[in-house]
């Protein structure tokens, strides 16, 4: 017997709530009055209990927003942990009982081969890093009760540094135990494998006997291929997830997935088509309202979560400002040297060495040289100690889709200005792409951020803890100079060294950004070493 627990009632004026968190899992054992669920409406937090004593099934996920009535979760009362009721033989209306009776006896089976018959392989989260301790799912990329192969790809994962892939570690059947959004601790249970299990076959020859509340409660993997009213419109994880960003309706959206279904492809392009009909809809509405005064136009907000990374950043730049002392210091450069070299050796070079001689290798470059001679800007407070570097490894801040990642060159100052170059596209391709692993992203010891190229005139950028600076580059901008008692225009930028005042000294800081500048001035400089 299966018994629907809906939203309660829990106030005059509150018509909806939404799921904060579940409290047991779906295919838990529960007991009556046990709480199973924390909601949340706009004004109260409260306790759903169990109305009765079974099997958890969970309808309605974390996050979603249900109104009041509406089935939340069932409770299967005469049911076992883990597994599923089998089809009453009273019910058994196929012309073959005798393979009734063996896809039910298969259905019962299935807590047994989860705990020997079939071996179950428990995956949990692998160590990602040195520094994190937790990730968080991003997206579940196969439904509970789904067939994987070995290596496919089965959830991505977000730490507060990365999205990574999760594969599988086994075949067989997939038993989802936390669910999207999530955030699990490193070695934690995210899911288990029932090898040698063929959810596929076997969920389906168990329907035709099985009682029509069983039917309604199973997942919509287990569905019949048919059944394409369910699957239309019906977003992926991941596309879900999108979606829920943006804050568009997943039935605005036309899904080109099997059966409907709408895809990660679907959720990323839909922005656009989804702010079209409201763009559409405006001349009527204006015509309708023609007596508005004009600020009655589109007005339109929207919300979306903050991702675990971008949340990350905001906290550490946040804890730099209050437990640094942080002074920035400005200095400007005339990049006609540089911009000469590039335009004479430009062509020979990416010939040579088949990529392009761009600003950032002779900034690179600089400030290795110019380090090495001001260890202090090179080093990093740790409690009560100085850890000072006697190799240089620059951190580029780079704009990616998810937010500002530091991927980092290593040894940089051992590198020719073809080697910068090659390392600064191979990190920008991989952080647009996603692709940066952790270790490509920590132990940094200087970061250089250009914001330049966005059009920024000047910044006080800050700094990249541990770190104790960091080099702002800006636009490069046609100004009159004096020059040798004469006054000419020149391309001139202007840089900015942000610095931990605790452990740098206003004379190093300033000397070091004047040493940069006599090196960009002068790049004969770099080629001699003076």
């Amino acid at each position: 017997m299966s018994l629907e627990v809906k939203v309660p009632t829990v106030g005059e004026s509150i018509t909806e709530v939404t799921i904060a968190q579940w409290l047991k899992k779906d295919g838990d054992r529960v007991e009556m009055d046990e709480v199973i669920a924390e909601l949340e409406s706009d004004k109260a937090t409260f306790e759903l209990p169990a109305e009765a004593a079974g099997i958890l099934r969970i309808v309605a996920q974390e996050g979603d927003t249900i109104e009041v009535g509406a089935t939340i979760c069932r409770i299967e009362q005469n049911g076992e942990a883990g597994g599923a009721p089998a089809a009453p033989a009273a019910k058994q209306e196929t012309a073959a009982p005798t393979a009734t009776a063996a896809a039910s006896a298969a259905q019962e089976s299935a807590p047994a081969a989860a705990q020997g018959a079939g071996e179950t392989k428990e995956m949990r989260v692998p160590t990602v890093g040195e520094s994190i301790t937790e990730v968080t799912i991003a997206s579940w990329l196969k439904n509970d009760g789904d067939h994987v192969e070995m290596d496919e790809v089965i959830a991505e994962l977000e730490s507060d540094k990365a999205t990574f892939e999760l594969p599988a570690e086994a075949a067989g059947t997939l038993q989802i135990v936390a669910q999207q959004g999530d955030t699990v601790e490193i070695g934690g249970l995210l899911c288990r494998i029932v090898q040698g299990a063929g959810a596929g076959a076997a969920k389906p020859a168990a329907q035709p006997g099985a009682p029509a509340a069983q039917q309604a409660s199973q997942p919509a993997a287990a569905a019949p291929s048919g059944a394409q009213t369910y699957a239309s419109g019906t977003p992926s994880p991941a596309a879900g997830k999108i979606l829920s960003e943006k804050g568009i309706n997943p039935a605005d959206v036309q899904g080109t997935g099997r059966d409907g279904r709408i895809t990660k492809e679907d959720a990323m392009g839909a922005q656009k088509s989804a702010a079209k009909p409201a763009v559409a809809a405006a001349p009527a509405a204006k015509q309708e309202t023609a007596a508005a005064p004009a600020a009655s136009g589109d007005r339109n907000q929207r919300r979306e979560k903050m991702s675990s990374l971008r949340k990350t950043v905001a906290r550490r730049l946040v804890q730099v400002k209050n437990e640094t002392a942080m002074l920035t210091t400005f200095n400007e450069v005339d990049m006609k040297p540089i911009m000469d070299i590039r335009a004479k050796y430009k062509d020979k070079f990416k010939e040579k060495h088949e990529v392009g001689l761009g600003f950032m290798s002779f900034f690179t470059k600089a400030c290795t040289v110019a380090l090495q001679e001001w260890p202090a800007v090179n080093a990093q407070i740790d409690g009560n100690d100085m850890i000072f570097n006697d190799f240089v490894d620059v951190s580029i801040a780079v704009s990616s889709p998810k937010g500002l990642v530091v991927p980092v060159i290593r040894n940089a100052e051992s590198l020719t200005l073809d080697g910068i170059e090659k390392e600064v596209i191979r990190l920008a391709k991989k952080a647009r792409d996603g692709k940066l692993s952790i270790e490509e992203m920590t132990g940094g010891t200087f970061t250089i951020t250009n914001g330049g190229v966005f059009g920024s005139m000047m910044s006080t950028p800050i700094i990249n803890a541990p770190q104790s600076a960091i080099l702002g580059m800006h636009n490069i901008v046609q100004r009159p100079v004096a020059v040798d008692g004469q006054v000419e225009i020149r391309p001139m930028m202007y840089l900015a060294l942000s610095y931990d005042h605790r452990i740098i000294d206003g004379r190093e800081s300033v000397s070091f950004l004047v040493r940069v500048k006599e090196l960009l001035e002068d790049p004969m400089r770099l080629l001699l070493g003076v």
